[in-house]
């Protein structure tokens, strides 16, 4: 059976694997990703997993998630923040074809884990999904057809940076807005919180967590509804490590939607929750892989 190896990098961990034909997830692994290196140092780890991997038997593809804004084209990372030093510019598909000789492919993390969830995962069947991922910041990934939309420029779905009244999209309703209110309303520093603590808190009964998770949520439901009175999608698919708590948050978003969209595109948008977890980047390269290289 044929094998492809996947990578998934990281700011803090690469997750790497080997997936076959019958899209089963054989093994996984990570390590740290040491961003401090730069992407010399990353470029340089994954050569030694490929490597490593080849040791044990043949390959037939190498499957790339990332972060950073990536030329899926061209196959390399044209701007990262300066979590990564010097990534932009690591030509990772020239560098592996020719040092591998195995074919490479390379797709932005957040574009992956919105593919994965659409040809495997909650978005599985659905004609046009929007998937966003809630956490340091928002990212978005709009997959139609089965294909990533990437935009003129390879910038699409950018929706972090959404206007919203009080701030940009991220800026209010991603996990690290939610955690630095709940600790200001507390008068604590931010350090001492983080999105498992003030859940635990909501359910017991702490007022301040309940109001900020409400207040997450109300700017949720104003992006996803700006979003959505554009691209009309037929799933709305949430993850990120905060959407865990589906059991609290479902019901709230559901009603910041409802409140938000008219009714002709509320009664025909599905609110989901990922399905893919820790294994989402990995499957979104093996499917972005397989799109390209028909």
């Amino acid at each position: 059976m044929k094998h492809y190896v996947a990578i998934d990098i990281g700011g803090t961990n690469i997750k790497y694997g080997l997936i076959n034909e019958a899209e089963t997830l054989v093994e996984a692994h990570e390590m740290p990703t040491e961003a401090h290196k730069g992407g010399p140092g990353i470029l340089q780890k994954v050569e030694g997993i490929v490597a490593a991997y080849l040791e044990k038997g043949a390959l037939v593809g190498i499957c790339i998630s990332s972060a950073g804004m990536v030329d899926p084209d061209k196959g390399e990372i044209f701007y990262a923040g300066p979590q990564i030093p010097n990534y932009a510019g690591t030509q990772f598909k020239k560098v592996l074809e020719e040092k591998f000789s195995l074919p490479c492919e390379i797709e932005n993390d957040v574009n992956c884990a919105g593919l994965a969830e659409a040809m495997s995962g909650s978005g599985k069947g659905a004609k046009i999904a929007l998937c966003l991922t809630i956490g340091t910041g928002i990212g978005g990934c709009l997959v139609v057809d089965g294909q990533v939309f990437h935009g003129f420029s390879n910038s699409a779905c950018e929706v972090g940076y959404l206007h919203l009244p009080d701030g940009a999209f991220q800026d209010v309703a991603s996990t690290t807005a939610l955690v630095n209110y709940v600790a200001e309303l507390h008068g604590e520093d931010a350090e001492h919180w983080n999105g498992r603590r003030i859940f635990k808190e909501a359910t017991e009964g702490n007022k301040l967590c309940i109001e900020g998770i409400d207040r997450m949520v109300g700017y949720l439901g104003q992006g996803i509804a700006n979003i959505c009175y554009v691209v009309n999608p037929e799933v709305v698919i949430l993850g990120g490590g905060i959407m865990g708590q589906e059991a609290i948050l479902r019901p709230r978003i559901q009603a910041a939607l409802q409140d938000a969209l008219v009714p002709s595109i509320a009664d025909k948008t599905k609110l989901a929750f990922a399905h893919h977890q820790n294994t989402a980047g990995m499957f979104g390269a093996y499917y972005h892989f397989k799109n390209r290289q028909v």
